[in-house]
């Protein structure tokens, strides 16, 4: 286990722990329900780059220490950066939509454990993640409006995808929190598990993902990200290339010899 110690202030800390092929990266601010901080952007980022460049590793959990998953930004902080060059925070959020994209451009499956609370910029990184495991008494929300801000994070375009207009409207322009029974029902979420198991149980999940193909599940990310604004001709081709590029590799070798053996395949023999 690792810990980036991050701002002094608010204590905040990113911990870094393994478990085997898993990656767990736990935000860690209790006091303040894992509010957010610039530095834990750029310790996120390299966490995330880093797992994505390691062989031996197929999955990451990103979860909140204690009862919460993720307060979002530190308000405090917000107020005192508004007497500050606007530098500071273009900067700051700029370093937060990093973090955001390698999360969604990272090869590895990534799994959201959420207990408690996810809101704002917290939300955003739940919605980042490529599966969510949530508690049954969990509350996601985006309340930028009630201090009259716009979301950032990626917080819209999320929304904005997974949710329906009207739905992604109330989210955003009221700032009411949704319930994680809401979200499974609208398929935002896909396990809603007793309080107090989400990081065991999304854990668990990750395990079986990280024994999955690595690469036909990096090809298979980089498709669904493709799709909601891409042609289906384009899209098609996509699926195509990637479908060739898989079939012709080590993994689908392996895949295809277990299933015609009546076997489990092992396809750490083939992403190594």
């Amino acid at each position: 286990m690792t810990t980036t110690p991050l701002d002094d202030a608010t204590g905040a800390r990113l911990i870094v722990e393994r478990h085997g092929p898993v990656l767990q990266l736990t935000l860690s601010n209790p006091a303040l329900r894992n509010a957010l901080h610039p530095d834990i952007y750029a310790a996120g980022l390299t966490a995330v780059t880093d797992a994505a460049a390691d062989p031996t590793l197929g999955a990451i959990v990103l979860t909140g220490d204690g009862a919460h998953f993720c307060a979002g930004g530190n308000v405090k902080r917000l107020a005192a950066n508004r007497q500050r060059p606007p530098e500071i925070q273009r900067d700051g959020i700029e370093c937060f939509h990093r973090w955001v994209l390698a999360l969604r451009r990272c090869p590895l499956p990534i799994v959201a454990a959420v207990e408690g609370s996810a809101a704002g910029a917290g939300f955003s990184l739940a919605l980042a993640c490529d599966l969510i495991v949530a508690a049954e008494s969990a509350k996601f929300g985006m309340a930028y409006v009630k201090i009259g801000l716009s979301p950032d994070g990626g917080g819209s375009a999320f929304a904005g995808r997974a949710l329906p207009r009207q739905l992604a409207a109330e989210l955003l322009l009221t700032g009411a929190p949704i319930d994680s029974r809401r979200l499974q029902a609208l398929g935002v979420v896909n396990r809603v598990v007793a309080d107090g198991t989400a990081l065991a149980e999304g854990l668990a999940l990750a395990q079986g993902l990280a024994r999955g193909p690595r690469h036909a599940q990096a090809r298979i990310k980089a498709l669904l990200d493709a799709a909601p604004t891409t042609p289906l001709e384009m899209q098609l081709a996509f699926e195509r290339d990637h479908f060739l590029d898989s079939l012709f590799g080590p993994e689908a070798a392996e895949g295809v010899e277990a299933f015609c053996a009546k076997r489990a395949p092992d396809f750490s023999r083939s992403t190594m």
